[in-house]
């Protein structure tokens, strides 16, 4: 079985709301009391596999899940167990998942590890005690249940609350689930949260709050897709990188790679719905004021840190003085806030929808006749690459002559044709694609350095209105920006003798 659900963090102010809510109608409370097992070197956790025993009211089960296909997906195997008494623990056997594709998981996890299934002990690493209220109802063509919980996950002497909302879906679109979800998202201020109760468990059982960082990841593509299937797939590999990131930065977490790694893959999600808007003409165009202020928003902590930590000891490395930073007009709001705001957890919505594939889609969807033939996405794409490369090659010839908001034009540019390269790179080959993408990488380390120079200016600028010292810094690196330019200029240059890799494939 493929589970499909979305989780969402209530916050204290919401909390006995939501809790009624979901208690109308024909709901049902009970308490869940689970413990959680893996081998002794975690062979299980780290490939994201779960196996818990859960006492559910007066029966016990034991669960397994393993990802699924994307962020929100997981296979399940739920396996009731029959004990003389309900007080009775049992023990969990992994051969009670035999035959399923996650007991095929736990399989390889565990050959993988070097450990033989039939032989291996499991011991128990967390556990969880939950009081929680279900409802299930019919929302659009699905059926759906409601599931508050409240309690707390456990691991030795640590423990950390739960108050969190599941939506999961049992039978019908996810796309009803996910209209259920906006209402009750604008109604309660609820946050989606990808971090579950096993995962919360291992960290606790570690000593940690907050898991690393994700990264992005290539996605599953290949040269028989057409252009919807290349978008979905897309969009759910930005998916895969902002969600957890968004959902740690939204929990407080003070680590700024967690913001940079949102930053860089909603910079990829809008790059994707730029350059391959022709392949989904559903694309909602409200979608890129929300993720703008969202990036913008997140990326002024992250502009002031690099001027305190970076940019400042090099000015008074070369005899700067200090500068008084003056204090902005207005509070700007934490990360956590900005992730949390209404219009960009509707767009998080919203893209998990469209990267959903054709029979998971809304029932007033165009039929088949009206969408795009089904075509191989090569040619467009081909397209689109090749015009990214002509502009920043044009415009790299004459780089140190161009006003600073043009230059600034170039560097998002050459950015959109690496990310966008990066997407397709399986379609037209993997090998000539990366030895494309490791030329545009002098370029962009350049034009990096010159953008961050240029804002660094101007912040100095603005510093200057209150504190005249902030003058040294606008003039020191005033002085340097003509061969920074150049620099970016011949960087540039190299690109165009760089062998595109989408030509005769």
């Amino acid at each position: 079985m493929t589970e499909f659900e979305l989780k969402f963090q209530v916050d204290p102010q919401h909390r006995a709301a939501v809790e009624s809510a979901v208690a109308r109608g024909n709901s049902r409370r009970e308490r869940l009391q689970a413990r959680y097992y893996d081998t002794a070197d975690g062979a299980l956790a780290a490939k994201r596999i779960v196996l818990r025993i859960r006492k559910e009211g007066r029966r016990w089960v034991q669960t397994a899940k393993a990802p699924g296909g994307n962020a929100l997906e997981r296979h399940e195997h739920n396996v009731e167990i029959e004990t003389a008494k309900a007080s009775d623990v049992p023990l969990p056997r992994l051969e009670r998942h035999a035959g399923t594709p996650v007991g095929a998981l736990i399989d390889k996890a565990l050959r993988t590890a070097g450990q033989a299934p039939a032989e291996v002990l499991l011991m128990p690493t967390y556990g969880t005690d939950i009081r929680r209220t279900t409802r299930e109802m019919r929302t659009g063509d699905a059926r759906v249940e409601l599931a508050f919980d409240r309690g707390e996950v456990r691991a030795g002497d640590r423990s950390h609350p739960v108050c969190e909302l599941e939506i999961e879906l049992k039978s019908g679109s996810p796309q009803s689930l996910l209209e259920l979800a906006r209402r009750w998202r604008m109604r309660y201020g609820l946050s989606l949260d990808t971090v579950s109760k096993a995962a919360r468990g291992e960290r606790l059982a570690k000593g940690i709050e907050y898991g690393e960082a994700v990264k992005a990841e290539p996605p599953s593509v290949d040269e028989d897709m057409d252009g919807p299937q290349v978008f979905r797939a897309v969009i759910g590999a930005c998916l895969a990188q902002m969600l957890p990131n968004a959902s740690e930065v939204a929990a407080g977490s003070p680590d700024p790679e967690h913001v940079h790694q949102l930053r860089v893959g909603i910079r990829r999600l809008r790059t994707a719905l730029r350059e391959m808007a022709d392949f989904a003409p559903a694309i909602d165009p409200a979608w890129e004021p929300a993720l703008v202020d969202a990036f913008r928003a997140l990326g002024r902590q992250r502009d002031r840190e690099h001027l305190q930590k970076t940019v400042q000891p090099q000015i008074e490395a070369v005899g700067g003085p200090p500068v008084a930073w003056p204090e902005p007009a207005e509070p700007e709001p934490a990360p956590a806030a900005v992730v949390r705001e209404q219009a960009f957890q509707l767009v998080l919505m919203s893209l998990i929808a469209a990267s959903l594939p054709p029979e998971e889609q809304a029932a007033d969807a165009p039929p088949p006749e009206q969408q795009q033939d089904a075509e191989p996405a090569r040619k467009p794409l081909r397209a689109r690459l090749a015009k990214l490369h002509r502009q920043v090659v044009r415009d790299g010839r004459h780089f140190e002559a161009l006003e600073p908001e043009a230059q600034h034009r170039v560097r998002k540019r050459l950015k959109r044709l690496r990310y966008l390269g990066e997407f397709v790179a399986p379609i037209f080959g993997e090998g000539r694609a990366a030895r494309y993408l490791k030329e545009l990488k002098p370029a962009q380390d350049a034009l990096g350095e010159h953008n961050d120079a240029a804002v660094a200016i101007d912040a100095y600028r603005e510093a200057a209105s209150q504190d005249g010292s902030a003058w040294f810094a606008v003039g020191w690196l005033s002085a340097r920006q003509p061969q920074n330019a150049l620099e970016c200029r011949a960087a540039l240059d190299k690109i165009a003798q760089a062998r595109r890799f989408w030509k005769g494939s």
